[in-house]
């Protein structure tokens, strides 16, 4: 491993990298830049911790994938909309959702309820899977969850994510409506992103505590969805021989359990993170 020249590569290039982790075996043994104290918003990698908190809530049989996003959606919200909409969305599953394989629905919602919002749009062909990535998908499952759960998400993320992850300091949004945007808007710091992605690593164990079950770990992490990425699983992205948490600009944990190594880093990219990525696989993973 060339650490070392990783991180030449982020002062040559000036990247604005805030910190980098490298862990071996599941052990931190490289670090770089500020991986404890500030906290950044991770962008979309939030969909990651909604997907954890989705396998929790399954893992329970207190939420199931396999059914509509109407059956869990406020009955109110569901009855304002029209046979013809409601014909549509009836066949939209939670599981079509964390997968974006559900076609024409713009990227952000708008207005003051993103619920009504979202279930206004107009899908033409709702059988059709086609990888259409957007952050309505993950606030309609977040708003399924908090219903189904009975209990507000983001409290249940801090209780059952969070805290077994002795994740301390954190930050996160909410809708309009005062629902957890699950999309994006958590703010945590490099340490707190990988261990996120040690849990991954350890197929749902965490300082020897079972927080997910094998079983959703492997079902979340496979492809479920084919892209131009190579596949996406359930708000995880496929890579290499692992995954990856995403987030827009340079939010990146690469957990890579059959390699032995997790690569994660924060930073603020606006050209997007290939090169960063290029650099890495050369430099920390060994790939030419």
């Amino acid at each position: 491993m060339k650490f070392d020249s990783f991180i030449s590569d982020i002062h040559e290039n000036e990247w604005e990298m805030y910190g980098v982790e490298v862990y071996e075996n599941g052990e931190l043994t490289h670090t770089y830049g500020d991986t404890l104290e500030t906290l950044h918003d991770i962008y979309s990698a939030t969909k990651a911790v909604l997907s954890m908190a989705v396998g929790i809530a399954s893992d329970e049989k207190k939420f199931d994938i396999n059914r509509s996003v109407l059956y869990y959606l406020p009955k109110s919200k569901v009855e304002n909309i029209s046979n013809e909409q409601r014909s549509v969305f009836e066949k939209i599953t939670i599981q079509r959702l964390m997968t974006m394989s559900v076609p024409d629905i713009p990227f952000l919602a708008e207005g003051d309820s993103f619920i009504d919002f979202a279930l206004r749009c107009k899908i033409e062909n709702p059988d059709e899977r086609v990888f259409n990535y957007n952050n309505i998908n993950a606030y309609l499952v977040g708003v399924a969850l908090t219903e189904a759960l009975g209990t507000d998400l983001g409290s249940f993320i801090e209780e059952r994510i969070f805290k077994p992850l002795g994740i301390t300091r954190f930050e996160y949004d909410r809708c309009p409506e005062g629902y957890f945007y699950g999309a994006s808007g958590v703010k945590i710091n490099v340490n707190e992103l990988s261990r996120l992605g040690l849990c991954l690593y350890n197929r749902g164990v965490f300082d020897g505590k079972r927080i997910l079950s094998e079983k959703y770990i492997d079902e979340a992490t496979s492809i479920q969805q084919m892209n131009r990425e190579g596949g996406y699983g359930y708000f995880f992205w496929k890579y290499l021989d692992g995954v990856s948490i995403n987030g827009k600009l340079g939010q990146k944990c690469y957990v890579l359990p059959q390699r032995k190594l997790m690569v994660s880093f924060l930073s603020h990219l606006e050209g997007g993170s290939n090169m960063v990525r290029r650099s890495m696989e050369e430099n920390i993973l060994g790939i030419p």
